[in-house]
């Protein structure tokens, strides 16, 4: 006889990005497994959010209390629905050698967030994990979206379906109503954090990075352009900050990167950091606006 070891080759790398998708739309996309052995391949997908010991293993502490760095969760925001985020098929199967199969992964968010993710196994003979993928997605209400910076919110929320608007104003009154009014405006907020080096004989300034994009979608009403534009660009230059674009236009599908650097004015303080506010705002079918933190200091080389 003779011992041969299954051994296979993935198209993809560790992590496969579905990227921005309006909710209650689905975007697909196909990866592809190559047998490189001399038998046949019989394998199995699994993913992490079906896995029967799940329950079990949500039974830790609120992954929302703990430091972003002690965050070990893979299975990210799911479905109001009770219906998986990301789907696969085929499930199951065979793969000759020296054939290979093709996988296609739909990604169906229902609602809005910025934190789908999942994680899917190959399988091969029950026992062998041939192949670990990462799923990662991002859904909008709106065919816009800003990206970059340090997170400020949390990668996990509640399965609690949101009162419609009607209902919590019924349940609080005026109050509520004038908190809502008084959140509505911006709608998130993004601190970008630059650090200035000092000391180097050749400084360079400080750089960051946001990314504008504008979401392809089915919708017809979505098929104009998203416009950008920055408020207070005077006091940010004032302040030793450079906009590499302060304003412009986005087709459907594109994403603008937009470059920041820093450097300190002269008469500033080496021992404090500065924090300047701007308001990024995007126009579409809709108009929505993003304060963006500017935050930067000097350190020593």
């Amino acid at each position: 006889g003779r011992g041969v070891i299954p051994s296979s080759v993935c198209s993809v790398g560790e992590v496969l990005n579905m990227g921005y998708v309006i909710a209650r739309e689905k975007v697909t996309s196909t990866f592809k497994i190559q047998n490189t052995s001399t038998l046949t391949l019989r394998y199995t997908i699994q993913l992490d959010s079906l896995s029967p010991t799940r329950d079990k293993d949500q039974q830790r502490i609120p992954s929302f209390i703990v430091s972003s760095s002690q965050r070990t969760e893979i299975v990210g925001t799911q479905n109001y629905s009770g219906l998986s985020v990301f789907s696969i098929l085929p499930t199951e199967g065979e793969i000759a050698a020296g054939e290979s199969q093709d996988f296609i992964v739909t990604f169906s968010p229902d609602h809005e967030s910025l934190y789908y993710s999942d994680r899917l196994k190959v399988v091969l003979f029950d026992k062998k994990v041939a192949h670990v993928i990462h799923l990662k997605g991002a859904a909008r209400e709106h065919p816009m979206f800003v990206e970059g910076g340090v997170p400020l919110d949390v990668p996990v929320e509640s399965l609690a379906v949101p009162l419609p608007a009607s209902s919590q104003e019924a349940l609080t009154g005026v109050y509520m109503i004038h908190i809502c009014l008084e959140l509505q405006e911006p709608v998130k907020s993004i601190l970008l954090s630059l650090e200035y080096i000092e000391g180097e004989s050749s400084p360079v300034p400080a750089v960051a990075e946001l990314k504008v994009g504008a979401i392809r979608t089915a919708q017809l009403a979505s098929k104009k352009n998203t416009e950008f534009s920055f408020d207070g660009l005077p006091l940010l230059q004032q302040k030793g900050f450079t906009i590499g674009a302060g304003k412009g236009s986005i087709e459907p599908g594109q994403v603008k990167c937009i470059s920041v650097s820093w450097v300190p004015p002269a008469d500033f303080p080496d021992d404090e950091p500065l924090l300047v506010t701007a308001l990024l705002t995007l126009k579409s079918s809709i108009k929505e606006t993003y304060r963006i933190l500017f935050m930067a200091r000097v350190v020593s080389a």
